[in-house]
């Protein structure tokens, strides 16, 4: 559950935004009463538990995204992540890739669709933004070792499945809130961050559904981004997830613009 940002920011680039609805069976009673520790170690068994994902070097996904417009642009795209927080995200769109690059430290991107033909430096908000962004295993896996603070805030009904929420403080003292399922213990939704259209700022909410269990771990093949104030919503669909595919450490480098003259992913 992680590079909701990623995702948006390169969408809202492309004349849009990214990822919103849910899962799961509803608990038919009020969430027990539990504590964050107790959430926390639920969630991370239901998503395959703490060895699987410690286990997990590198995580790529693949599908099809939401871009916006009328009509509305379905486009192909690719993300891999390496630890530590490495990330690379590729979409096609008009036979061209748009690509993002963070090595953990820097950002790079190229968005050939604004016939910016060069290798631009994240923005200092881009940079802000990817360096909170939690490792390829999300935000409650060792979010302690992550420098995450974690309260409950309560619980809430989300599309009709009761769900704990908890307040996350993220080591650069941003703040999110997650709703987690009171019976399967995955995630139903997480604060995107908010968006600046018409000169306004915008609310993002994020919905994850369809788990999937794959290679040990359980993750959502769609989600669906909603935009506080905007009709319509950017579905996410992933048809593959693959772990610990080998991913050499020149993909998560400045990106060389020649070099992505070739054809980008293919559809899944």
């Amino acid at each position: 559950m992680k590079r909701v940002s990623l995702f948006a920011g390169c969408l809202l680039s492309l004349g849009a935004a990214t990822t919103s609805p849910v899962i799961a069976a509803a608990a038919a009673h009020a969430p027990a009463s539990l504590s964050v520790d107790q959430i926390v170690e639920r969630n991370v068994a239901a998503r395959g538990g703490l060895a699987a994902w410690r286990a997990a070097k590198t995580l790529t996904i693949a599908g099809e995204m939401d871009a916006g417009g009328k009509p509305n642009h379905v486009l192909p795209f690719v993300l891999k992540e390496k630890r530590p927080r490495k990330s690379r995200l590729e979409i096609v769109f008009k036979d061209q890739t748009s690509v993002q690059v963070y090595d953990g430290a820097q950002g790079w991107k190229v968005r050939p669709f604004l016939n910016r033909n060069d290798v631009e430096t994240y923005t200092p908000a881009e940079m802000k933004s990817a360096a909170a962004e939690q490792d390829l295993d999300g935000p409650l896996v060792d979010y302690a070792a992550k420098g995450t603070q974690i309260a409950l805030a309560g619980t809430e009904s989300v599309e009709g499945h009761p769900a704990y929420k908890l307040k996350l403080t993220l080591r650069n003292g941003d703040k999110r809130m997650l709703w987690i399922d009171a019976a399967s213990f995955l995630e139903l939704k997480i604060d995107g961050e908010p968006r600046k259209l018409d000169a306004k700022m915008h609310n993002v909410a994020v919905y994850f559904r369809d788990y999937k269990t794959e290679h040990g771990l359980t993750t959502p093949r769609l989600q669906e981004t909603a935009i506080e104030g905007v009709k319509q919503t950017y579905k996410m669909t992933i048809s593959r997830v693959a772990v610990n595919e080998p991913l050499d450490d020149a993909l998560f480098q400045k990106p060389q613009f020649a070099a992505l003259a070739t054809p980008g992913p293919k559809k899944p």
